[in-house]
């Protein structure tokens, strides 16, 4: 089914490889289009609890792989070159969509929309070569997929124009010091399955819900509402009757669940 991606379910977790490896995992049209079709399968799969993001070899993304683009002001329409890039946007809006929790594993190069992708997800793991750079700006253009509203977001308006305005990288180091990156690890791949199956000993709706509440487009008043509709849903769920049944005869929960593999 996939060319340029795989696509593996193993006990409730969802591995999203970009398999582009000689290109350092650049992504073409083709790439775009399946990640795309992954990110809806572990959203719409009942039996997948967390999604995992990375990349073959020695990179996690490059970005656009140049080579298979089109001369875009001359080969393309302002119509046709918006179409493309909202594919590419589409992604990010999938990551930053689903309720269930993303984690990127970043090892090497993640760069301009390869960087945006790993920011769109909910934690990010990195390895001691890694380097995100939102490097747009250094090829004459803007940060076009979500970087540009995301970053900021995350580190901090001024802290996010240093990166952004000169296209300098954000070394692991630098990922952790900002709070960007959750651990520096040998094997980031590894280390995002242990974060992962750390989130599956939760109850899956409250932790589904409350990736929901954390929308920075909501106001304090707009969470509020939302908080009664999905603590209510929590209330009336059986993994939190089961999470409160252990606590009080402490013992570890067992939650009644089918996962996909």
């Amino acid at each position: 089914m996939y060319e340029d991606i795989s696509y593996e379910t193993d006990e409730g977790i969802a591995t999203i490889t970009i398999e582009r490896p000689d290109v350092y995992n650049a992504f073409r049209q083709q790439t775009i289009a399946e990640l795309n079709v992954a990110l809806r399968d572990a959203t719409d799969d009942d039996g997948v609890y967390v999604i995992l993001v990375t990349g073959a070899g020695d990179g996690f993304c490059a970005g656009a792989d140049v080579s298979e683009m089109p001369n875009w002001h001359e080969d393309m329409s302002k119509e046709d070159y918006a179409g493309y890039l909202w594919g590419v946007q589409n992604v990010v809006r999938q990551l930053r969509t689903t309720d269930k929790p993303s984690i990127a594993a970043v090892g090497g190069p993640a760069i301009g929309a390869g960087c945006d992708f790993a920011l769109a997800c909910d934690f990010r793991i990195v390895g001691d070569d890694a380097v995100l750079r939102e490097g747009f700006v250094r090829v004459g253009l803007v940060p076009g997929d979500g970087g540009g509203w995301l970053l900021p977001r995350l580190i901090g308006e001024a802290k996010a124009k240093e990166y952004l305005l000169t296209g300098k990288d954000i070394t692991p180091e630098d990922a952790v010091d900002l709070g960007l990156a959750v651990e520096l690890a040998d094997d980031p791949v590894g280390a995002s399955r242990a974060l992962a199956e750390d989130l599956l000993d939760l109850p899956a709706t409250a932790v589904r819900r409350t990736n929901r509440l954390v929308d920075w487009r909501n106001s304090f008043e707009d969470y509020c509402k939302d908080a009664i509709e999905h603590q209510w849903e929590c209330v009336n769920d059986d993994e939190h009757h089961e999470a409160i049944a252990a606590f009080q005869e402490k013992r570890d929960p067992e939650y009644d669940r089918e996962y996909s593999s």
